[in-house]
């Protein structure tokens, strides 16, 4: 049995966390690779050029900033190992991270979802949004509570996949944008009726977003999901609650308030004490006016 630990990366020091998952390698005996795939970086690149030099790493380039998705599939493509774990670049490897447990959850299922979580401090101060946002967040990312709805909750930060079950499917490139690039493969996976097992092994989180980026990026993924939300689940989340207005015959008073509030939203959002009710009808607003 051979893994291949596919590392996506787009202006981030990763470095770190190559050396972490050799390390885990090491002390767990396995016959594994660790790809990294930049995607165009233009800033953060001295360092691919050391891992270059650790035996068991290659690094590949995709030849311009073509998409998260892209360079995942281009990995996979690429990957000699039998199974491929994805791991997002600004993950970080706590003690209590096993490879072998994931791979181990492999033989129940094809598809493994290992979670990840964020710290107890935040570590970055100009994150304050996305870290309240993550932290409530991570209450409902247990396998326990993943496992509810396995293919809505799949998440591409930790997921192990039999190599020849991603190729046949493999990262919609559409998502050529931030966001829903793991809902998409989730569906996909759903309407294969592929399994997904979902355990408790997560990674860490470290690379939160400054507020403004990450509202940005927000912004980016509403309007993806405006262009895929014929593909999604119409009854839960933002989909739902734009669902109920328009059933509702509603719309037009969330546009209103959106237009009248968007700055006073925008306002709260970029300071020290963001509002989580604030930030999902600022969410909803967008998605129904912009």
């Amino acid at each position: 049995m051979t893994l291949s630990v596919l590392i996506p990366i787009y202006n981030y020091d990763a470095q770190a966390l190559v050396e972490a998952m050799l390390r885990k390698i090491a002390d767990e005996d396995l016959d594994a690779e660790i790809v990294v795939g930049d995607d165009g970086s233009t800033l953060e690149t001295a360092w691919m050029a050391a891992v270059e030099h650790y035996d068991g790493v290659r690094v590949i380039h995709s030849g311009g900033n073509a998409g998260r998705t892209r360079i995942c599939n281009l990995m996979a493509h690429q990957a000699r190992g039998e199974w491929l774990l994805f791991v997002d670049g600004d993950a970080g490897v706590p003690d209590t991270f096993s490879l072998k447990r994931s791979i181990d959850a492999g033989a129940d299922a094809p598809v493994v979802c290992g979670g990840f979580y964020h710290p107890e401090v935040n570590p970055n101060p100009e994150a304050t949004l996305r870290y309240k946002y993550e932290r409530a967040a991570d209450r409902h990312r247990s396998a326990a509570e993943r496992s509810k709805h396995p293919y809505r909750k799949l998440s591409t930060f930790n997921l192990l996949v039999r190599r020849e079950v991603f190729l046949s499917i493999g990262f919609d490139e559409r998502c050529t944008e931030y966001g829903y690039e793991d809902a998409l493969f989730g569906i996909q996976l759903g309407n294969k009726g592929i399994a997904i097992a979902h355990i408790d092994n997560p990674l860490i989180h470290l690379g939160l977003n400054d507020n403004d980026k990450f509202l940005n990026n927000t912004e980016t993924a509403m309007r993806m999901l405006r262009r895929i939300q014929a593909m999604m689940p119409q009854d839960a989340g933002l989909l739902g609650a734009a669902n109920s207005l328009n059933r509702y015959h509603l719309t037009w008073a969330m546009r209103l308030f959106y237009k009248l509030f968007r700055g006073t939203m925008r306002r709260n959002l970029l300071s020290r004490h963001p509002s989580l009710f604030v930030f999902n009808l600022y969410k909803l607003g967008y998605f129904l006016s912009e």
